[in-house]
């Protein structure tokens, strides 16, 4: 039985993997792809209150949601992430929506599929932190951190509890990762109930270390021998710091398929608005430095836009066609 074919049943849920090979073939025809940019300050700036959950947006205002996928779709993006980065029952209990895991996650797969169809692009399953420290520094058992990712995946790959949909991502995407524990729960969840590819990325904010202390080159050995696909950065202070963190990686890792998703330089307080430092120009020449050092996977993180990405994909374009020349 080949892994299309292969059904996985857990506890009366059953996944059925979509085609892994549509991100292998996207992957292998070029050197590089362009990941979207943030979602949830394009969010904030289409009338998203402060402290209110983005994911909520998936079931009230879904054509908010499709608007910013489409944005970054106009402009090149190739892979798009769902609205689900708090999609976990901790997150969503925060706002008193830990009944409906499944249903904000399942409706943000397919807000995610509807815009992408539109693009032959593809949809990446994103899932975050649970949110809590693990024992025995926090409250949160193994077991517990399993079950949350369990139940945010099942939403993300299954259009109803009990049967696969056309609707559900192509890979998954383990995002801003602080600890290699609950980073390789979620491989080990992902791998168990799909044959999809997982994407990690982890956040070098504290001295080039995640805040629990982890370096790139850890990070990166740690991840590929749990089973991602690809590894790498997202979030984390200026660009600099981040250049520095996916070389170490690439360096511990010279084979592997990286990602780099930075956030567009360090925010300042302008007033009462939050600013980036990095122009849509200075992203799009640090999306050339990363592709130099062969990164594959390239997008944006907090205070990227449309702008950005558009900068980033136009600038590696024209760093392909000069190399080709």
């Amino acid at each position: 039985m080949s892994n299309q074919e292969r059904q996985k049943i857990t506890d009366g849920a059953i996944s059925v993997s979509p085609k892994p090979s549509a991100y292998s073939r996207l992957l292998s025809q070029r050197s590089w792809l362009v990941i979207d940019g943030a979602m949830g300050t394009q969010l904030f700036d289409r009338g998203l209150l402060p402290g209110s959950p983005p994911e909520q947006l998936n079931l009230e205002n879904p054509e908010i949601v499709e608007a910013v996928h489409t944005e970054y779709l106009r402009v090149g993006s190739d892979i798009i992430l769902t609205n689900t980065f708090g999609g976990t029952r901790q997150r969503l209990a925060l706002h008193g929506l830990e009944d409906k895991v499944h249903e904000i996650n399942s409706a943000a797969a397919q807000i995610a599929r509807r815009s992408a169809l539109k693009f032959d692009a593809l949809v990446a399953g994103s899932i975050g932190p649970i949110g809590q420290l693990l024992d025995p520094l926090g409250p949160l058992s193994a077991v517990e951190a399993r079950d949350a990712f369990r139940e945010q995946i099942l939403g993300l790959t299954t259009g109803t509890q009990d049967q696969h949909s056309d609707h559900s991502v192509d890979l998954l995407w383990i995002e801003t990762m602080s600890s290699l524990d609950e980073a390789t729960i979620a491989i080990d969840v992902s791998c168990e109930l799909t044959d999809l590819p997982v994407a990690v990325t982890m956040s070098f904010d504290t001295n080039r270390h995640t805040m629990m202390g982890v370096s790139p080159a850890a990070a990166v050995t740690a991840l590929l021998a749990a089973g991602a696909s690809a590894v790498g950065l997202n979030c984390g202070n200026s660009l600099a710091d981040n250049e520095a963190a996916i070389r170490e990686m690439r360096e511990a890792a010279p084979d592997a398929t990286l990602i780099a998703k930075p956030n567009a330089g360090i925010p300042e307080w302008k007033g009462t608005e939050l600013s980036y430092s990095a122009t849509p120009a200075l992203m799009a020449e640090f999306a050339c430095r990363l592709h130099q050092l062969g990164i594959s996977l390239i997008g944006g993180c907090c205070g990227t836009t449309p702008d950005h990405i558009s900068a980033m994909r136009s600038a590696l374009v024209s760093s392909s066609q000069s190399s080709s020349t």
